[in-house]
């Protein structure tokens, strides 16, 4: 992009030097005694080396302050559009140069070469350009005073530009690694969220089950020992066996409910049944909320209900944090006949932040479907906007 993009930068130039050099002609300034099409040939080769100004700077200023040297005596120039050319490949030096040394000294060695060949030229004259002897010693001041404060105005600027551009260009560098290390650490967070959250779920099942399993299994045994000798007994162990069984159903079901309601109390755990009132919460916070429930939605058990509150929740709290709090927001339970389905989609925007989502949020949500058997689809929509559904069985039994 950057080859056509400085490719086209010298065209344009070509055609506005040759053209400059017809509209002075037309206007009757002769700078040069050379014929038009000479001078328009000269003009258009000044631009060349704009070319390369990015992928060789350095070689790019050097000839192009030579042919501006050179041309006066050769085929001549326009000296309007020339000047863009000189001040664009100086400025590349300093914008593109990596080698920040060499660019220095480039620059300092075609400055001291400029203001030599500059005075000589103001005191000899090129082309068909006079000297200015005929002048009185203080005009002839003034016209090197004059003729130096522009040209030392004319490199400085374009020194200067040229290091703030090569600054910045490095600060934004700065900042896109800062943001891809920073997202690359997200993702690590993440992965660590999630490896601490299956560490604790093992553990609690470890602690719940284990035990359970244990005694069932040492029942199993003494009954099958006792079955052939002792009915009754064997038949002691197997109720053992089942209560225990039972025991530890009970238990696992408990433990489920009270990793998914976030520690908080088995006894009051949300269910469907309090999604209205939840929207209701949301709309006194000044949410644009309208809930629907299609159909007659089926009684589910605890841990599906709790977990299908949860989406919502964590569906509303995204949407006003994302979307912001003047969206449209829409929740729908509907039921499917062999499945619940719950969605929430807005209509707004998320407005550009400097630090992208972590998305533990999705991968909360995500999680607790799939415990309970079901799925989870979010996304943004075609015309703006963001969607969840979260879809289970009706049969699931957590």
């Amino acid at each position: 992009h950057w080859l056509r993009a400085d490719a086209l930068t010298a065209a344009i130039l070509a055609v506005l030097g040759a053209g400059m050099v017809g509209l002075s002609r037309a206007a009757g300034l002769e700078f040069f005694e050379f014929p038009l099409w000479r001078q328009m040939l000269g003009a258009s080769i000044l631009a060349v080396p704009l070319v390369w100004r990015r992928r060789f700077p350095m070689t790019a200023a050097i000839v192009a302050n030579a042919l501006y040297i050179v041309l006066p005596y050769t085929l001549g120039m326009d000296l309007y559009a020339s000047q863009v050319v000189l001040f664009l490949a100086f400025y590349s030096v300093g914008a593109w140069s990596a080698q920040r040394g060499w660019a220095l000294i480039v620059r300092i060695t075609i400055s001291a070469v400029m203001a030599v060949w500059l005075v000589s030229s103001m005191f000899g004259g090129f082309g068909a350009s006079p000297a200015p002897a005929s002048m009185a010693a203080d005009e002839l001041l003034a016209f090197f005073m004059l003729n130096s404060s522009i040209n030392i105005a004319f490199f400085a600027g374009a020194w200067v530009f040229g290091n703030r551009a090569w600054q910045s260009a490095l600060e934004r560098h700065a900042l896109e690694k800062a943001h891809d290390d920073i997202r690359a650490l997200q993702g690590e967070l993440v992965e660590a969220a999630v490896e601490t959250e299956r560490m604790r779920i093992a553990r609690e099942l470890h602690d719940v089950v284990a035990h359970h399993v244990t005694a069932m299994s040492v029942q199993a045994a003494a009954a099958r020992r006792l079955l052939g000798t002792d009915p009754a007994r064997a038949e002691a162990s197997l109720k053992s066996v089942e209560a225990s069984g039972r025991s530890a159903v009970a238990d696992l079901r408990t433990m489920v409910l009270t990793l998914r309601s976030d520690n908080e109390e088995t006894d009051a755990l949300p269910t469907l049944a309090d999604v209205e009132a939840l929207v209701s919460t949301a709309q006194e916070h000044g949410q644009h909320i309208t809930y629907e429930r299609i159909g007659d939605v089926p009684e589910l058990s605890p841990a599906v209900e709790l977990t299908l509150y949860r989406v919502a929740q964590e569906g509303l709290t995204n949407a006003k944090k994302h979307a912001g709090p003047t969206a449209n927001v829409a929740l729908r339970l509907r039921s499917l006949g062999d499945a619940v389905e719950l969605e929430i989609s807005d209509d707004g925007r998320a407005a550009p932040t400097l630090l992208p989502g972590t998305g533990t949020g999705l991968q909360g949500m995500r999680e607790r479907i799939t415990a309970v058997g079901g799925q989870l689809e979010a996304g943004p929509k075609p015309r703006g906007g963001f969607m969840v559904r979260a879809s289970v069985p009706t049969g699931a039994d957590v």
